[in-house]
């Protein structure tokens, strides 16, 4: 019981990460100190999409899972979590891709008018 729990908990912290990655940046427009964790996660993201990785966290997940006498999935967290609430079809490379291209896009909207208020209030 106690990995079964623990492998939810880890599920809710990984789909907190990955909306950290995409919406991190309001945070930024907050308080500047959260672009210390925010850009390095958004990097992150970024590559594991682009390269086709496998986030560590889904291993760990689905190892958990095994010693609470439940079953391992394949695939990465977004091929067995999300995709199948946002598309119909399984994880290909061209999604991959459009995925982090959102990200990048949300992000640099993001950063973009934080620099855009900074430079104009002379705070940035």
């Amino acid at each position: 019981m106690f990995y079964r729990i623990a492998a939810d908990i880890l599920v809710i912290v990984h789909l907190a990460f990955i909306l950290f990655v995409i919406f991190g940046g309001i945070a930024v427009l907050r308080d500047q100190r959260w672009a210390l964790l925010h850009l390095p996660a958004v990097i992150w993201g970024i590559i594991i999409e682009i390269m086709g990785w496998i986030c560590p966290l889904t291993p760990f997940e689905n190892r958990l899972r095994k010693m609470g006498g439940e079953q391992a999935y394949s695939g990465d967290f977004i091929d067995h979590y999300l995709l199948p609430v946002i598309y119909p079809a399984g994880l290909t490379r061209y999604t991959q891709y459009v995925l982090a291209t959102i990200v990048l896009a949300v992000n640099a909207i993001i950063y973009g008018y934080y620099l855009y208020r900074g430079r104009k209030t002379g705070t940035c």
